[in-house]
């Protein structure tokens, strides 16, 4: 099958999720996202170019970065490894000589032919467990003709092929994906616009307009996901809006994520400032409240993806 040579930045592959959609599949997570969450458990998704990651623990002092850094954005001293942002230029140059990598590169272009040699590496594993391919971010939707190719080239192969999205952007892009796709995995935040604006930076209108669309769709399973945060959806009438609402839509299943905080070094290792918000896991005993809450609407209802 011929495919395209459009270009897309990938930040991370993981393979042999059993979440994220059925079976054993394989997560492609795309770099770039329009959202600022205040929670964002992966902040190198963000930025739709690639960055640099800068873990100090792991340099052993060698200097091999600084020598290659062509505009001395490397140096050491007496803090250890550092790097000026400012004149960093993201060519990578340094990580590729870091062996301990206390300098790694996050995001990386892809064709989709290079995507699909990748996956097809795994095909066997979807083949017999009724797997597939996951597209996930960052957020796919920020890089539509990519995720276009990349989904159409995956449902030639016979793959399941399953989107987890944001849903932030302009309708009319789901007529170029919901041919291609066999389930969506969306997340609602809040459905109050002011507070969906305070705590992630954009309003919920596009969204909303997004998971009709996405639910009017024949043959794509619509799953709500909805990201449980203490101080900003956390109440039994927050999520219970939220139910109201996946019943309207007819959706038959929904998942409550609750937060965890693995993404904080990251920001630092980024050279990123991390929200001045603090926010704590949910109780297991909140989790399960708030289950009961969505059964209520006749929805099933499961903790965690």
């Amino acid at each position: 099958m011929k495919t395209s040579c459009k270009k897309g930045n990938i930040f991370d592959i993981q393979r042999f999720s059993v979440h994220d959609g059925p079976g054993i599949r394989t997560l492609v997570f795309f770099k770039g996202c329009p959202l600022r969450c205040r929670w964002c458990s992966n902040p190198e998704s963000q930025a739709s170019t690639s960055q640099l990651f800068v873990v100090k623990a792991n340099c052993i002092g060698c200097g091999a970065c600084a020598k290659v850094c062509e505009v001395g954005a490397v140096f050491h001293n007496a803090d250890g490894i550092n790097v000026d942002r400012h004149k960093c230029r993201a060519c990578g140059r340094c990580s590729k000589v870091c062996y301990t990598e206390a300098l790694t590169m996050t995001g990386r272009e892809w064709t989709v032919a290079q995507l699909m040699e990748e996956l097809e590496k795994d095909e066997i594993h979807y083949q017999k467990s009724n797997g597939g391919i996951t597209l996930s971010g960052g957020e796919a939707l920020a890089q539509p003709e990519f995720a276009h190719d990349l989904l159409k080239a995956c449902q030639g192969r016979g793959w399941h092929t399953a989107l987890e999205t944001s849903g932030f952007a302009n309708v009319e892009v789901w007529d170029l994906l919901l041919p291609y796709l066999d389930m969506v995995l969306f997340d609602i935040k809040h459905l109050e616009k002011k507070k969906h604006r305070d705590f992630i930076g954009k309003g919920n209108e596009k969204i909303l307009q997004s998971v009709t669309k996405v639910a009017s769709a024949t043959g794509v399973e619509l799953i709500i996901r909805v990201p449980v945060i203490l101080g900003f959806n956390d109440q039994a009438t927050e999520i219970a809006e939220i139910a109201a609402f996946a019943k309207s839509l007819e959706v038959q299943k929904l998942h409550l994520l609750p937060y965890h905080p693995y993404g904080e070094q990251k920001y630092g290792d980024l050279g990123m400032k991390a929200t001045d918000l603090k926010f704590e896991i949910p109780s297991d005993t909140l989790m399960k409240q708030l289950k009961s809450v969505v059964e209520k609407f006749g929805i099933i209802c499961q903790i965690g993806g």
